[in-house]
Parts: C-alpha cells; structure tokens; sequence
C-alpha cells in the first residue's frame, strides 16, 4: 500500500471496472485519492454511497471501457491505475499513456487456466495467455509478475504484474 500512496501523490488512482468497489474503497480508506470507472449504474451507486457514507476520497464514474474511445482522463495525469478481474486488451496503450511518468500500474486477472476451475468468465477473449499480461505493456518497467493459483475466495488461476512507468 505504501507504493501506492506514494505513486498516488502523481495524480489520482484509476480503478478500472471497479464494480461497486472492492478494491477502490480500501485504497481510499487508506488516503488514496481514487476515481473508479464502471459501465454498471447500480454498482457505481452503490460504490458512490459507500465513498459518501465514509467520507473517503473516491468517487465512480460511469464509463465503457470497452468503446473504444479509452479511459476518459488527461493523459499522464494519473498515478496509479489498477484493474483487477477485467481484461480488454485494446485498452493497454491507454492505460500506459494515462500514467504520469514514475506512475504504477497493478494489474490482475484470469488466465486461460481459469476455464478448468469451474466458475469465472466463459468468454476465451477474458483469459490470459501464459505470459500475456507483462507483454501487454513492454514500455513499463516490471517490479513484479507472477501467475498462480489462488485459493480464496474461490480458486483463482491469474496474473499479476506490478510495472511502472519510466521517467521521462
């Protein structure tokens, strides 16, 4: 969290189909500036009504990621981007030109391993190939990457890749 609060004084952190705010929520509870983009109006509402209820410093914003106009933000104007469980592989060059220089990018979600393990997504555009997730963003500098299994709260089969975005 400590990478994240001190990438998060660059501009704000994006949450990238945050949903209604599962992973946002904790980083604003813990000082992070966030804004959460989500197709979804009722998880939006209720990622909104939680930010308001506790004060924190978040709010969800009502997006298609996957339209093909990017992330609606100034590019490097964010600190940290993170997306979990979410995968539209056109949208890599935009995250990347979204982050200001030194700024991260957390990223985790389902590989192809996934479709043995009886729940998760049925569409083979949602998985990862081995490998995949780093070659996504070869211009960011990789401080961590793995892909495993994990078992809460449900088996899991996924990648991981924290990188960040060179200096200029």
């Amino acid at each position: 969290m400590d990478a994240l609060r001190q990438a998060a004084r660059l501009g704000p952190a994006l949450d990238l189909a945050c949903g209604s705010g599962r992973n946002a929520l904790p980083a604003a509870r813990a000082g992070v500036r966030v804004i959460g983009f989500d197709r979804s109006a009722s998880d939006l509402a209720r990622f909104n009504a939680a930010a308001r209820a506790e004060e924190l410093p978040a709010c969800g914003v009502r997006a298609d990621l996957e339209s093909g106009r990017g992330i609606p933000v100034a590019p490097e104007s964010c600190g940290a981007i993170f997306v979990f469980r979410f995968l539209y592989r056109p949208l890599a060059d935009a995250i990347v030109r979204a982050l200001r220089p030194g700024g991260l990018l957390l990223y985790e979600t389902f590989t192809i391993h996934q479709r043995n393990m009886g729940k998760g997504p049925s569409n083979p555009a949602f998985f990862l190939q081995p490998g995949e997730l780093r070659g996504l963003f070869p211009g960011l500098e990789t401080l961590a990457s793995e892909e495993c299994t994990i078992p809460e709260p449900w088996p899991q089969a996924v990648a991981r890749l924290v990188a960040r975005k060179p200096a200029a």
